[in-house]
């Protein structure tokens, strides 16, 4: 049994192939802060250095998702979806200007799923991609 760790709803994944369209590839990255901090944030590939301790959770809709190291250890044991609700985040995140934010929706897993994830080992950590710039 092959778990993923991060997922998206249908209205997110619509939102990520239209600002796919405008900006290109995108990368994904939540960390642990407070307030829009809290929050996935949304890139152009390659406007976002993914650190050595970041850890790659998967990909979802061709968009790499990386989680804070610290961030990882609290969230370990959550399956994580990226939801799109409307409102402003960051403007620092490529969906600011539509009117709408992501966010992050979570469960914690389920005792099958966390023992298929012990078999499957730790997320690797760092860039998983190529880095551009």
């Amino acid at each position: 049994m092959r778990v993923e760790r991060v997922t998206v709803t249908a209205a997110a994944e619509a939102l990520l192939r239209k600002l796919q369209g405008v900006h290109g590839p995108l990368l994904f990255h939540q960390s642990g802060g407070c307030c829009d901090g809290s929050a996935p944030m949304c890139f152009p590939l390659g406007e976002f250095r993914v650190g050595q301790q970041d850890v790659y959770l998967g990909t979802v809709v061709d968009t790499p998702f990386y989680i804070s190291g610290p961030q990882f250890e609290y969230w370990q044991h959550t399956h994580l979806t990226v939801d799109v609700v409307p409102g402003r985040g960051s403007g620092f995140s490529v969906e600011a200007p539509e009117g709408v934010r992501f966010l992050i929706r979570s469960r914690v897993f389920e005792d099958a799923e966390y023992h298929a994830l012990e078999e499957q080992g730790p997320p690797p950590r760092g860039p998983q991609h190529e880095q551009r710039g």
